[in-house]
């Protein structure tokens, strides 16, 4: 059991050496602050870490993961580090990260209790309840679960885009764009799902705040 612990310090140092052998001030400019131009929502899979499968260093990506890449509007945690994302650091893109064979997705699809879980869990078969026609005509499960992790990163897209965060950054700003990608664990590439949104003439009127009002 201690083993597995002490192997991360073990890395840790390994890391560090050979990224001072890449660069010997690499440490003292990342101490100085942090100015990433993406946050990225993801899994809290540990198959899918964010720096490692798009290639970026520390400090070009600020990072909130939980189970299944949910953006829920009670979710305190995820909306302060939105809110610090999209006010302070001035991110110019958001990406809803989601990956294929995600656990909490294929766990929302079944009727077997998990546990506290299956609170969370519920959000997911909101998504299925709005889009059970096309996903009961799919008759392969496999496939059906493919197709249930796309439609939930594209919910939880235009559930960013709802939050008075997005609206206001989007009236003062126009910016960030939203963005929903799927992580495919069988190749290693990511997927852009083509659901970008870049501002308020993109999303259903209902949802709009009236200019002027930023609270």
């Amino acid at each position: 059991m201690e083993d597995s612990y002490n192997k991360i310090f073990e890395g840790n140092r390994r890391w560090v050496d050979e990224t001072n052998q890449k660069d010997p001030a690499f440490f003292s400019k990342l101490a100085k602050g942090q100015k990433p131009p993406l946050l990225w929502i993801g899994c809290s899979d540990s198959r899918v870490p964010a720096n490692e499968i798009t290639g970026t260093l520390p400090g070009e990506v600020f990072v909130h993961r939980n189970i299944a890449n949910m953006v829920v509007h009670t979710d305190m945690s995820m909306l302060s580090v939105l809110d610090y994302a999209v006010n302070i650091l001035e991110v110019k893109h958001v990406i809803v990260c989601g990956h294929y064979g995600c656990g909490g997705v294929l766990a929302a699809m079944g009727k077997t209790q998990v546990g506290l879980i299956d609170n969370w869990l519920r959000h997911i078969k909101d998504v299925y309840r709005i889009h059970q026609q096309e996903l009961d005509s799919i008759q392969d499960s496999e496939t059906r679960g493919r197709r249930l992790v796309e439609l939930n990163v594209i919910e939880q897209v235009y559930d960013l885009c709802k939050t008075s965060i997005i609206q206001n950054a989007w009236t003062r700003n126009k910016r960030p764009y939203i963005h929903g990608v799927v992580y495919d664990l069988n190749n290693g590439l990511l997927v852009d799902l083509n659901c970008t949104v870049r501002d308020n003439s993109e999303m259903p009127n209902i949802y709009v705040f009236d200019e002027g009002v930023v609270v």
